[in-house]
């Protein structure tokens, strides 16, 4: 009896993994709405959301398309809180030169969700993004939000961080290595 048990469970445990192995394959990124950040560590696949954010998606699109991210340090990283980059001066006062209006939604800064940095004027997101490495939900309603991490926050976890005394300032900054829309993937 006891095997008979076991063999129903097993059959029971490989029929869900199955289930789930096929919905996970069901559910395709849009390749115009996904982006490639690739570090030293490893690829982080981001899906964007126009949903939330349509104006901040575009731009952002715009600048991976003309190269703008890659090479680009982490110059802020808190353990814990989130990883920022986008500014080409590496040092947080950097960015495109296009400020964006902001895109505020009740989405949650939750782990692996992707928002705007900002100064305090609400509309002077530029170029500069981060991903949360834990719960910030303090963020909520404060910040645009327009991606979430859906692989590779392995990668992000392993991004060189600063500490909570110096604001997360990076010595020697990890980059982003290449940044792409996975529809110009090549």
């Amino acid at each position: 009896m006891k095997a008979f048990i076991r063999t129903i469970m097993l059959v029971a445990f490989a029929w869900v993994a199955a289930l789930g192995i096929a919905q996970a394959q069901t559910t395709k990124l849009d390749p115009q709405n996904t982006l490639y950040l690739d570090t030293v560590y490893g690829r982080v696949v981001i899906q964007m959301r126009p949903d939330l954010a349509p104006n901040t998606v575009t731009r952002i699109k715009q600048l991976v398309r003309q190269g703008f991210y890659n090479g680009l340090k982490f110059h802020r990283v808190i353990p814990g809180f989130m990883a920022q980059t986008g500014d080409p001066k590496g040092d947080g006062t950097g960015g495109s030169g296009q400020n964006l209006k902001a895109e505020f939604s009740n989405a949650h800064f939750g782990r692996g969700t992707v928002g705007m940095a900002r100064a305090s004027d609400p509309d002077s997101a530029d170029s500069q993004f981060f991903i949360c490495l834990g719960d910030a939900g303090f963020l909520d309603g404060q910040y645009t939000v327009w991606g979430q991490v859906v692989s590779g926050m392995e990668f992000v976890d392993s991004i060189k961080a600063g500490t909570a005394e110096n604001n997360g300032a990076v010595a020697n900054p990890d980059i982003i290595v290449r940044m792409q829309v996975a529809a110009d993937a090549k």
